[in-house]
């Protein structure tokens, strides 16, 4: 007999491309700095471009310390170059919000700047972090996500990922998994794509966290969300 645990891991890890017969979908992953999509979405990332997905990865800022942003910031100027290469490596394209490390503003205006910013994009799946996150940036893109998948009717997919589980997200309780055991390599190379952010440190954590969630799908490494149910479903991969 198959245990109800073992029919939902099964069937959440059918292709996302058995939806609407194979159609190609247009995924957006945000996050709230350059490296955020990538440690905590990284290798799903990976798999769905690799499926023939547009992916985009949407930074709420370029990790400049300036505030109004200013585009010749020395660190925008390094950690803009970064996500690039990184989503080079991911077969993905970068996007910026247009915000500044560490002084993330959620107000009615950046919540109609977010939101028009998500129609453009027009994604079928958005994945966004978790709320409660010690970093404000994370917190606000959740919010300004959030906000942007609301006015949209909630006509596509919204999933929650963690970043430095027990360090940086807390009281995660994933029910979706996706294995990225074969994808792992690109997955590393693109988190340490972002080298002025000391990768050794935070790619070791996030790595003890793929192999619990790992432990968790019957898989060797795994990535994990929460599935907001108000949306249309889809399989991840």
């Amino acid at each position: 007999m198959i245990s109800r645990r073992l029919f939902l891991g099964a069937t959440a890890s059918l292709p996302l491309a058995a939806q609407g017969g194979g159609s190609k979908m247009r995924v957006v992953i945000a996050g709230g700095h350059p490296g955020d999509p990538e440690y905590g979405c990284g290798g799903t990332a990976a798999r769905l471009a690799d499926l023939g997905h547009e992916v985009t990865l949407l930074y709420l800022n370029r990790g400049q310390k300036s505030c109004p942003a200013q585009p010749d910031d020395p660190g925008a100027t390094t950690r803009t170059a970064e996500a690039e290469k990184a989503c080079g490596i991911l077969k993905a394209r970068a996007v910026f919000a247009g915000q500044c490390d560490g002084h993330a503003i959620v107000d009615n205006a950046h919540y109609d700047d977010f939101a028009r910013l998500i129609e453009q994009l027009a994604p079928d799946i958005l994945f966004t972090q978790w709320p409660v996150d010690h970093h404000r940036d994370h917190r606000a893109v959740f919010n300004l996500s959030y906000d942007a998948w609301n006015r949209s009717q909630r006509r596509f997919a919204l999933f929650l990922y963690e970043v430095s589980d027990g360090e940086d997200t807390f009281l995660f309780a994933p029910d979706r998994f996706v294995d990225i055991t074969g994808v792992d390599e690109r997955k590393r190379a693109a988190c340490y794509a972002h080298a002025s952010q000391t990768p050794d440190r935070y790619y070791a954590l996030q790595t003890e966290v793929a192999r619990f969630r790992g432990l968790q799908c019957y898989a060797k490494l795994a990535e994990a969300f929460v599935e907001h149910p108000g949306g249309p479903k889809v399989l991840l991969p």
